[in-house]
This record gives structure tokens, C-alpha cells and sequence, in this order.
């Protein structure tokens, strides 16, 4: 096979610097993980034709205009691309050294929000509303930062070479710094995020080749603190009902147990093949709570059945599969922290949400990544992937 070389005698210094910025360009989109891409891409668009067909005939939420939440997720969706550009842009890497107060910036949101500025929406405070329908949720961001902090501080010594393995007084002061948005975050309170965020941790943990009896630890604290916190009734009233609700699945059919209920009927009443988009029943007629955000899946399940609810779980496979395989390639311990952090919170951010619908975990209040509507959610999930992104288009070259 033959190979043809290019050279650039002949050219000018500004001709050869322009030819080597596009050749890097060109090899830049190359290395991009593609089939993640296409997969997420396809799971946001997908969610686009969800929200359009749970939201177009509620008059209520759309102001009359069935095209409201559509163009609104679409434009989420475009912000997002935008970020994970831009986060690939400027690389893990470089990112790494402003992690502090990235983290800090994101701490101050969540703190803001249990002043004035803050908005309670169906029983939680966990949104900063500005007015004009903007609004923000800084527990999506958090969730990004608790991973970059935990990985700069563990992987610091074993990238330069100090240490195989973080030690325990590094692993400490990780999680200390995972800790006080965890206690912000429950002071909401918002369960479901504090639950994504400490499987984050555990995952973080696992990946960095810290002593298990952290990992074990963690868990049985863990335990005895969801043990503690229910047996001194710090959870409020409409928390204790969805775990009630998910106990007993029968109480209260028209009360605590109206949304897992109509859910359930709604994602069984489409089939194999569903009802068709647009056409369900239970979407239609405004049966399911929430369906545009927590229970988008319920209108997947209806409308498009069991072949698209499972196309949904075979694209966000195809999402974790790719994460999996770049924090297995990657030569630097920041690196696979990193993407093993965003795999720990999209696996079972997606378990929960749709676990929920179908009657086996319990309401959370957690959206479906690339598939809810919601804002701040979109650009969260696609700054996480542009981290994975910018983790294989970076990846050092093994010697």
C-alpha cells in the first residue's frame, strides 16, 4: 500500500501555519468518539419528539402554543452542543487547573438557592429562578464539579508519580470536598441528586484505585445514615409518600400513588409496537404528572411501545459503552476518574428514571439524561460528554 506525503516547500509562513491549524482540526474531529456522539445526539432528538407530544395539548403549560416546549428543547439541545464543543476546546487538561473555582462557583449556586432566590417546585427548593422563565438547577452542575475536584485531588500524586494508589489522608480530603454539597444539596432538599451524587463518589472511589475498605465503609455509613435520617423524620412529607408509594403500589391509587400508578398503565397499554407518536391515550388526555420531565419515558412506552423504550436503554448502552472503553484507554488515572465519575452518574440516573415508571425503584425526581426536558440538565450531560470527548481526543500515547 502506498502512501503519499505532502510537503510545504513553497509556501509562505502564514500558508504553512494556516495548513497546520486545518490538518489539526481535521485530526481533532477524527479522533471524536463518533458512535457516543451520534448515540446522544439521537437520544436528545428522540426527547424532542417525547416533549412535543406530552406538552402540545396542555394548554396550561404551553400558553397556547404546542410548539413551546419543542423549540425550547431543541434550543437546549444546540446550547449544549455548544458546551461540549467548547469543553473539548479547551481540554480536560487545561480545565484541570481551574477546577477549584469551577467547583466553588457551583457550591455558591446551590447555597443560593436556599435564600429568596430560590424556587420550590413540586415540594423541593432546589432552582434559582430569574425571572422571565429562566431558571437554573445548580445540582446538575455539581454533579460535574464533584467529579473533577475528587479526580484532581486523587489522581494528583499517581499522575506525577509519587504514588501508585491515593493515600488516606488524600482520599479524606476528596470526599470532604464531595461532602459539603452533598449536605447543601440535602438541606433542599433534593433526594434524588443527593443519590446520584454519592453512587458519583463510590464510583470516583472504585476507579481510583483507593483501599476498598473506603468503598465498604461508605456504604454501610451510607445505610445507617438513610436508616438514621428516617428514623428521626428528617424527610419531608411528599418524600415519605413516594417511598410509600413504592412499598405499596396499591395505597392510595388516586393520591401518593396517582403518578407510579398512571405510569405503570401508561407504559403497559403500548405493546410491542406502541400506539403510535401523538396518539396515546394516556399522554393525550394528561393522565401522567410530570411526563415532559421525570416520566418522559412513560411517553416513549406508550407511543412507541417496547421497541422504543428499548431503543432509548440500546442507545444510552451505546453511550456507557463508549465511556467505558475511554476510561479503560486512557493512560492517566485523571482521565479514568473522570469518566468513570460520568459513567456512575448516567447509569444510574437512567436506571432510576425509568426504574421509577416502571414500579421498581422509587420517585426521585430525577430526568432522563439527553431525554427530559429541561435545560439545565441538557447542558450538564453535554459538558460531561465533552469531558469524555476531550479525554480520548487527548489521550497521551502509551511509550
Amino acid at each position: 500500500m502506498s502512501t503519499r506525503s505532502y510537503s510545504l516547500d513553497g509556501y509562505g509562513p502564514q500558508q504553512k501555519s494556516a495548513w497546520r491549524r486545518a490538518t489539526a482540526r481535521d485530526s481533532l474531529v477524527r479522533r471524536l468518539d463518533w458512535p457516543m456522539l451520534v448515540a446522544a445526539v439521537a437520544l436528545s432528538l428522540l426527547g424532542s419528539l417525547l416533549v412535543w407530544s406530552a406538552t402540545r395539548t396542555r394548554d396550561s403549560l404551553n400558553h397556547g402554543d404546542p410548539q413551546h416546549f419543542l423549540w425550547r428543547h431543541l434550543l437546549s439541545l444546540l446550547i449544549g452542543l455548544a458546551l461540549m464543543a467548547g469543553t473539548v476546546w479547551l481540554g480536560h487538561r487545561r480545565l484541570r487547573g481551574a477546577v477549584p473555582v469551577l467547583y466553588g462557583i457551583s457550591v455558591v449556586l446551590a447555597l443560593l438557592v436556599l435564600t429568596p432566590l430560590g424556587a420550590t417546585i413540586n415540594g423541593s427548593r432546589a432552582w434559582l429562578d430569574f425571572g422571565g422563565g429562566l431558571s437554573l438547577q445548580p445540582a446538575e452542575f455539581i454533579k460535574i464539579t464533584v467529579i473533577l475536584v475528587m479526580a484532581m485531588l486523587l489522581a494528583a500524586r499517581v499522575d506525577a508519580g509519587d504514588r501508585e494508589h491515593p493515600d488516606h489522608r488524600t482520599v479524606l480530603q476528596a470526599l470532604g470536598m464531595a461532602a459539603l454539597p452533598i449536605v447543601v444539596i440535602m438541606l433542599m432538599p433534593d433526594l434524588g441528586s443527593t443519590m446520584v451524587i454519592v453512587v458519583i463518589v463510590l464510583g470516583v472511589l472504585l476507579a481510583s484505585g483507593a483501599s476498598n475498605r473506603w468503598v465498604v465503609g461508605l456504604v454501610v455509613t451510607g445505610i445507617g445514615g438513610a436508616v438514621a435520617v428516617w428514623m428521626l423524620g428528617l424527610l419531608d412529607e411528599y418524600q415519605i409518600n413516594r417511598f410509600a408509594a413504592f412499598a405499596n403500589p396499591s395505597l392510595d391509587p388516586r393520591g401518593v400513588g396517582y403518578n407510579t400508578n398512571q405510569a405503570r398503565i401508561a407504559i403497559g397499554s403500548g405493546g410491542l409496537w406502541g400506539k403510535g407518536l401523538f396518539d396515546g391515550t394516556q399522554t393525550t388526555g394528561q393522565f401522567v404528572p410530570e411526563q415532559q420531565t421525570d416520566f418522559i419515558f412513560t411517553v416513549a412506552g406508550e407511543e412507541l411501545g417496547f421497541v422504543g423504550g428499548a431503543a432509548i436503554i440500546a442507545l444510552m448502552g451505546v453511550v456507557l459503552w463508549r465511556a467505558c472503553r475511554i476510561a479503560r484507554n486512557t493512560t492517566e488515572l485523571y482521565g479514568t476518574i473522570v469518566a468513570a465519575g460520568i459513567i456512575a452518574w448516567f447509569a444510574f440516573q437512567t436506571f432510576e428514571n425509568i426504574g421509577m415508571t416502571l414500579g421498581i425503584m422509587p420517585v426521585a425526581g430525577l430526568p432522563l439524561p439527553f431525554v427530559s426536558y429541561g435545560g439545565t440538565s441538557m447542558f450538564a450531560v453535554w459538558i460531561a460528554v465533552g469531558l469524555l470527548q476531550s479525554i480520548k481526543v487527548q489521550r497521551p500515547v502509551s511509550a
